[in-house]
């Protein structure tokens, strides 16, 4: 599960260990740090994992299990996105492996992300497994990447190395696995300070589009093809 730390004055959650798929529980637990990281004064927020998974997106066993809760489910998820979005202080996302799925959205809500070069993918599977994009997922990412990059990894399915994540401006860095964290920690640690209620407005008001696909009503249902 979800662990919160501190280095010097940005907070560092690691996702965990697994494929840290986004679970009710899991995502509970994410944003429980999160209220916890703001509530500590973070002037920054890094998010990582400690496996060969970034994440691996939904939990499609959980969905597949309780599909009268798709609604409410998929609502959970896009208001963690919507949230790390316009999060009013710097946010980085330090790939060490596989970033999938929902798992690649929540990497591209933040501001700024570092990947692994030698290894691990970048991927929207969706046009693959047969699970079309959300409005508010298809908001996320074409906000946040040129039409370019947006319609390369939301119509092929294909699987990004950091290299060419690089390339196609999907990803801000690259750096050895021992160094993703680190990376990403240098790149926020010159933006603290900000005032947050500032930083927040402007967040809202870029992303408004987003934001609103995202905290519209989700979809009851959501077609997979495992």
């Amino acid at each position: 599960m979800p662990t919160l730390s501190h280095h010097d004055k940005i907070a560092v959650l690691d996702l965990g260990g697994d494929e840290n798929r986004f679970s009710p529980a899991f995502l509970e637990a994410v944003n429980a740090h999160l209220d916890t990281a703001l509530a500590e004064g973070a002037q920054g927020l890094v998010t990582t994992a400690s496996g060969k998974f970034y994440s691996n997106g939904l939990d499609l066993d959980w969905l597949v299990a309780n599909g009268e809760r798709t609604q409410w489910y998929v609502g959970q998820v896009q208001a963690l996105l919507a949230r790390v979005l316009t999060l009013p202080i710097p946010t980085a996302a330090a790939l060490p492996g596989h970033a999938f799925g929902a798992g690649a959205m929540l990497a591209i809500a933040h501001d700024y992300r570092v990947m692994r070069g030698d290894r691990g993918y970048f991927c929207f599977p969706e046009v693959d497994i047969r699970i079309p994009f959300t409005p508010g997922m298809a908001a996320l990412i074409q906000a946040k990447l040129a039409p370019k990059s947006a319609l390369a990894s939301m119509t092929t399915g294909r699987r990004f190395g950091g290299v060419d994540a690089q390339a196609y401006d999907i990803v801000d860095a690259t750096a050895a696995e021992s160094a993703v964290t680190a990376t990403a920690l240098a790149l926020l640690a010159p933006l603290g300070g900000k005032d947050s209620g500032t930083l927040g407005a402007i967040k809202n008001t870029m992303f408004a589009g987003a934001v609103a696909a995202l905290t519209a009503d989700a979809p009851s249902e959501i077609p997979l093809s495992r």
